[in-house]
């Protein structure tokens, strides 16, 4: 055999033994990629996406689209050659398997972890949304979950709305944490609160719960990291009473970065007029109740994925715009927000067709 064929048929034998070994090792990677954009004034599999009921609604034309990313699953083994194909890919991004699920997180825990965030985040839209256009919605801290085995268990109640702590009244749910850290481990701690079970009763008669109860639970150390601190085992949060029905129809979807788009869906279809003058505008963005607009995880995605679908505007959460302008899709313009006020400054520019003093994502 001439050596000039014994070399190339050796070079090959190599390659696909590179590959075949590739196929076969394991990398400690996930893949993050475009996912599913949905217009939050329009229908999703037959229904509208934001359906409200006891209150004047308005058609609303254009898109105020909501975007999402695809991950690969906790249990997929992605190898080698998947691993660098991933790198290459302009449109996808190979991250460390931790960063998506830490601490050995399954794929039921994450599921269960991202609809808990999206409950949650529809809330919060549904709130920051009915503030912007003046209209009250009612508030109170409850008791969102009861740690196993702590010293509330038995005691308190997912759903207790919880009205003062050793007697200093709760207007917020992160004021419980503070009140009882005052104390030390093995200290008493003094809970009023309207059991859940009252307080359900007196919101479907449409009446506000008086009865309260009075409850004494002696704290225990916190076991995490950090300075030792006196816990009861329980987690606070906000519970709220709206004037009318909102509710948010979409499947499969999970997380907390479809705040900002759920709530200017909201504002738009309980106004007159259009929000976006027919324009096709995407974004991203945590909310709170206040209507501050916070980062989310996988915004090079989430760009990608808003102008394959048609996205002139996409709403770039503040914090966002440094990883956004490292490749910015031809024909997207990234609009810098940080509150939902920002968010409707930037559509009455777009609809108004004054966007050249658009608050654009800039690279730094």
């Amino acid at each position: 055999m001439p050596r000039r064929t014994a070399t190339m048929l050796a070079s090959t034998l190599m390659l696909i033994a590179l590959l075949c070994a590739g196929v076969f090792i394991n990398v400690p990677y996930s893949e993050m990629s475009p996912g599913p954009t949905v217009n939050t004034l329009g229908d999703h599999d037959g229904e509208p996406v934001l359906q409200i009921s006891g209150r004047k609604t308005y058609p609303a034309t254009g898109n105020l689209n909501m975007t999402t990313v695809r991950v690969t699953s906790a249990e997929y083994n992605m190898n080698l050659v998947e691993a660098v194909y991933g790198w290459l890919a302009h449109d996808n991004k190979v991250v460390p398997h931790d960063t998506l699920y830490p601490n050995g997180k399954t794929e039921e825990q994450s599921t269960q972890e991202n609809a808990e965030e999206f409950s949650q985040s529809q809330e919060s839209a549904k709130v920051a949304a009915l503030k912007e256009l003046d209209i009250p919605v009612k508030s109170w801290t409850i008791v969102s979950s009861v740690l196993k085995g702590s010293p509330a268990e038995g005691k308190l109640h997912a759903g207790d709305v919880i009205k003062s702590v050793d007697g200093t009244p709760v207007k917020a749910y992160d004021e419980v944490a503070k009140l009882v850290t005052k104390h030390k481990p093995g200290e008493k701690v003094v809970f009023t609160i309207v059991p859940a079970k009252e307080q359900a009763a007196a919101e479907k008669a449409n009446k506000t719960a008086t009865r309260t109860e009075k409850l004494t639970i002696t704290t225990t150390k916190s076991n995490d990291e950090g300075k030792e601190r006196a816990i009861v085992g329980i987690a606070a949060g906000t519970d709220h009473t709206f004037p009318f029905t909102i509710d948010i129809k979409l499947a499969d979807v999970g997380g907390p970065s479809a705040g900002l788009m759920f709530a200017l869906g909201i504002v738009d279809k309980l106004t007159p007029g259009d929000l976006t003058g027919g324009s096709f505008v995407a974004g991203t963005g945590t909310i709170d109740d206040d209507g501050k607009v916070g980062p989310i995880g996988g915004i090079e995605m989430k760009t990608v994925g808003a102008r394959e679908k048609g996205a002139r505007y996409f709403l770039t959460p503040k914090d966002n715009c440094a990883a956004a302008t490292r490749d910015i899709p031809k024909g997207l313009t990234l609009v810098k927000v940080d509150t939902i006020d920002d968010a409707m400054n930037a559509l009455e520019d777009i609809r108004g067709g004054d966007t050249a003093d658009l608050p654009e994502c800039t690279k730094s």
